[in-house]
């Protein structure tokens, strides 16, 4: 029986840092992080999507929690297939997926820069998240393949943003495809009212891990601005649908992460916070009734 851990997709979001959830005096880096793991003890890091992250951050981000504390790190944009900008890029490399050498490099500046994190065992794992544009079929299985292969050794969570993945038709082949690399499939919760909507899935490939993305039911998904598509309080009734959910990756993975992603001032925390309280409830009332 395996353990959830519920948190957000950023400790450093500006919506949430000047929504007035961080305390006086626990508003500077080091204190929003401090602040941030006596509530949570998993976060995701996002930043690393839009610039590499660094080794002496990973290092201050294992000095800043407790031990147990973990952080799942976003993989950068390059390395999975996203438009990436040369002025992010580092030593002037050209923002050039299809250069091997290119390649190379980044993801051993990738490496490098999350390697106080696996050294301190805080690594929950690397998110690959793939494009929207990235279809099942033979061509999106190998570009899955090459990312799973520079990734050996490292717990892994594949997040796919093309539905076909996970259509009925490919269910079964995209499971395959992650357990032979031993990659957590992402669950996603977010609006079903659009043609992209991937569903809310969230199969077992891992018997390590599941992550559970919690996104928001904007109106505005696959369109508008980052704010529009995240925007999104999550109602009780919303986050009672996955309590089960979770209750049932439970008791298939080590460990489940639950991460909030809808970004609106302090609505991501407050979200956490109240799965947090639902899924203790549901827990304490199965204990209760020796089940």
């Amino acid at each position: 029986m395996g353990e959830i851990l519920v948190g957000t997709c950023s400790w450093t979001d500006r919506a949430l840092v000047s929504s007035g959830w961080y305390p006086a005096g626990s508003r500077d880096a080091e204190g929003r992080l401090r602040h941030y793991a006596t509530r949570f003890p998993v976060v995701e890091v996002d930043a690393s999507y839009y610039a590499l992250p660094s080794a002496r951050n990973s290092a201050l981000w294992v000095e800043r929690t407790p031990d147990g504390f973990v952080f799942d790190v976003k993989a950068f944009s390059l390395l999975t297939g996203h438009p990436t900008r040369d002025a992010v890029m580092p030593g002037n490399l050209p923002a050039d997926a299809r250069d091997a050498a290119v390649l190379d490099e980044v993801w051993a500046r990738f490496t490098d820069g999350i390697a106080p994190l696996r050294e301190a065992g805080r690594l929950g794992c690397v998110l690959l998240q793939f494009p929207p544009w990235l279809r099942a079929g033979a061509h999106g299985a190998a570009f899955v393949e090459q990312c799973a292969r520079r990734a050996h050794g490292w717990p892994l969570a594949m997040e796919f943003r093309h539905p076909s993945w996970w259509s009925a038709e490919r269910t079964k082949e995209t499971t395959a495809l992650l357990e032979r690399y031993g990659a957590a499939a992402v669950g996603v919760d977010m609006a079903q009212s659009s043609a992209s909507a991937v569903p809310p899935l969230a199969p077992i490939t891992s018997p390590r891990l599941s992550v559970v993305r919690f996104h928001g039911r904007s109106a505005s998904w696959g369109r508008g601005s980052k704010e529009d598509r995240f925007r999104h309080r999550y109602q009780t009734d919303e986050l009672q649908e996955w309590v089960p959910r979770l209750l049932r990756l439970r008791e298939q993975a080590e460990r489940v992460h639950a991460l909030f992603n809808n970004c609106c001032g302090d609505a991501s925390v407050r979200a956490a916070e109240a799965m947090d309280v639902l899924l203790r409830q549901a827990l304490s009332r199965r204990s209760g009734s020796g089940g």
